[in-house]
């Protein structure tokens, strides 16, 4: 075959293959923008990404007051040639998911949380001021419509997260709020149980989430917003971190839930797109 005949071969495969190449990506973009998803996944395009994860270790504090994880040195590089660690952790340390599966008997396991509502708008609501004053204060409906009428609808998928400065009271005892003349009730806040009730009733919201131990606000006798939200199929988020870095809406939130066989939550990677 001359030189030329191959070289107008090569020309009309290359241009075959750039047109399926460009036919396949067209497909590809219409699947991520329709297929599976009812809803965008991103708020905006994001700029950076942040952390919104605690780093988990034996002194992070947990709502039983005891260590969350430990660990046990199977094998060592300096006599094994790799270091390799047994884990015992307990499900609900650190930053980590709270499941349906955690407050009722059918609910989804954090494996079953279905993945596209593991990407989602953060929405961010801000209740420092008061917090500062009364540590068992609690998100409450007037906070939510406040932020509504500032930012508009919750969107569908959401994920609501409770601000009340409480990251920044990490390593300090008055981050579990523990009270020992109070019976050893804890103190931080949460959301409030007729917030959780609106959330359900008049959002799509996904996921509510808090920069506490708890969903619930600390001396709680009941776990009320915890029964509320979580068997109705939505979860939730406890201990995120840098919450203050965040917009009051427009990042969208990345949970890194894990994937365990009927696990009731477990501790996650949580990321911002901002």
């Amino acid at each position: 075959m001359c030189g030329h005949c191959v070289m107008e071969n090569v020309k009309e495969r290359m241009l075959s293959r750039r047109s399926l190449f460009k036919g396949s990506a067209a497909l590809a973009g219409a699947a991520a923008l329709g297929a599976g998803t009812s809803r965008p996944v991103m708020a905006q395009a994001p700029r950076q990404v942040l952390d919104m994860t605690h780093e988990l270790s034996e002194d992070f504090p947990t709502f039983g007051g005891v260590p969350g994880i430990s660990y046990d040195k199977q094998f060592d590089i300096a006599t094994d040639g790799y270091n390799l660690y047994k884990l015992t952790i307990d499900e609900h340390t650190g930053t980590h998911i709270d499941a349906p599966l955690h407050f009722s008997s059918d609910g989804a396991s954090v494996a079953e949380i279905p993945v596209e509502t593991l990407a989602c708008p953060l929405c961010v609501i801000d209740i420092r001021a008061r917090a500062a004053e009364d540590r068992d204060t609690q998100l409450t409906p007037d906070d939510l419509s406040a932020w509504i009428g500032e930012h508009g609808e919750i969107p569908e998928g959401a994920c609501v997260a409770m601000n009340s400065g409480w990251a920044g009271k990490l390593g300090t005892d008055a981050f579990r709020g523990a009270d020992a003349a109070r019976g050893g009730s804890l103190h931080f806040p949460g959301f409030h149980i007729e917030a959780t009730q609106m959330l359900l009733e008049q959002t799509q919201a996904a996921a509510i989430a808090v920069d506490t131990l708890s969903l619930d606000f600390g001396p709680s006798p009941d776990f009320a917003t915890h029964y509320a939200w979580l068997p109705a199929g939505r979860y939730g988020i406890e201990c995120l971190a840098n919450l203050d870095a965040m917009p009051a809406q427009g990042a969208t939130l990345m949970v890194g839930a894990p994937k365990v066989r009927g696990g009731t939550g477990g501790p996650a990677r949580v990321m911002a797109l901002v």
